[in-house]
């Protein structure tokens, strides 16, 4: 005689997760089909019936409906406590349990020699490639010898345990400064400057900025207005669009409370741009301090970028043209002001101002 079923009892929110599951395209199948088993039982069908719409056995369905009676008391002290980490528990509750498995077949020397391929570049196993995928990863470990066949499914398994991603890749800017000693005196001074910047801040209310520029950014207007957010609809952009010509964005990024301040935005990025961006910055606190911390670039360390600053301290000589007097003079009016701090490659240092 046939036992009775497990009773379901979900939350709205439980609920909502559970519709999320069942309808994700990027969640395993086994995971939507187990959580449109919950949903169904919710609404009361038989056991019978549900597992003819998801083709499973109706032991199956009764196996899940038990598990998540059993979690669901689990289930509603995360969503009261720690409601982020509720969708991952309901995950949880519906994945396979763990297995022993078979005794594996590859030995870690195997492995090893395995991510030690995928750290290596395309180029020097002679592939036309310039990222490894799971299957020319897959070949080429073959080729070597280093195992006699291996799926591609595999590869990626284990390269997603060892937190490798060689299909991904970051931009690096290496140093064009040739003296490690120099190079290491700059990284002292610039980290100096953001660990020093909260405690100057709250004590002579300086104002540390890490100044950059973007570039490029596309002026796009979207033929139609977007389309507001509805139940289980998120909001919808329309695709077409006009271009607008480029334009660039100049940003200050107060090391202090991580905030954008006194951006500017326009066509070009030149001299006169940059120069013009730092009086508008400095004029948002006159009579305050400044850090500026920056780049090698052309405009960072422009005549007139220069000249500003000089102006700003008061020096009225003759500032030359070679970047290293004039740096050299700037340096010896700020030593004896209290406020002048340097950093590293500092190319204008006054009271009130400094540019790093």
């Amino acid at each position: 005689m046939p036992g009775q079923a497990a009773k379901v009892v979900i939350t709205e929110r439980q609920q909502v997760i559970l519709e999320e599951f069942r309808r994700s395209r990027t969640e395993s199948q086994s995971v939507s089909q187990r959580a449109e088993i919950v949903l169904l039982a919710f609404e009361g069908r038989w056991n019978q019936d549900i597992a003819v719409q998801v083709r499973l056995g109706r032991n199956e369905v009764g196996k899940w409906r038990s598990r998540w009676r059993d979690s669901w008391e689990q289930l509603t002290r995360w969503e009261c406590l720690e409601t982020p980490r509720l969708r991952e528990a309901i995950r949880e509750v519906l994945r396979d349990a763990p297995r022993s498995g078979s005794p594996g077949t590859i030995t870690a020397e195997q492995i090893t020699q395995i991510l030690a391929v995928a750290c290596e570049p395309p180029e020097k196993s002679d592939r036309p490639i310039t990222h490894w995928t799971r299957r020319e990863l897959a070949e080429e470990v073959v080729k070597r010898g280093i195992i006699p066949s291996i799926s591609e499914s595999y590869v990626g398994k284990r390269l997603k345990r060892a937190a490798l991603k060689p299909h991904r890749c970051k931009m690096w800017l290496n140093t064009k400064e040739k003296d490690p000693e120099v190079f290491q005196r700059q990284v002292e001074a610039v980290c100096a400057t953001y660990r020093d910047a909260p405690r100057l801040s709250a004590e002579r209310g300086v104002h540390p900025i890490s100044t950059d520029e973007m570039t490029g950014l596309q002026a796009l207007e979207r033929n139609a207005p977007s389309q507001s957010l509805r139940p289980n609809q998120p909001a919808r952009d329309e695709y077409e669009y006009t271009r607008h010509g480029t334009t660039t964005l100049i940003g200050n990024l107060d090391v202090v409370t991580g905030e954008l301040t006194t951006p500017t935005i326009g066509p070009t990025r030149t001299e006169e741009d940059f120069v013009a961006h730092v009086q508008t910055t400095i004029a948002s606190d006159p009579t305050g301090e400044w850090v500026f911390v920056m780049d090698n670039l052309n405009i960072h360390v422009s005549a007139s970028l220069v000249t500003f600053v000089a102006q700003a301290c008061g020096l009225t000589a003759a500032l030359g043209k070679n970047r290293n007097p004039v740096c050299s003079k700037i340096k010896r009016r700020a030593a004896s002001s209290d406020c002048a701090r340097t950093i590293a490659s500092a190319s204008c240092i006054c009271p009130n101002t400094v540019l790093g």
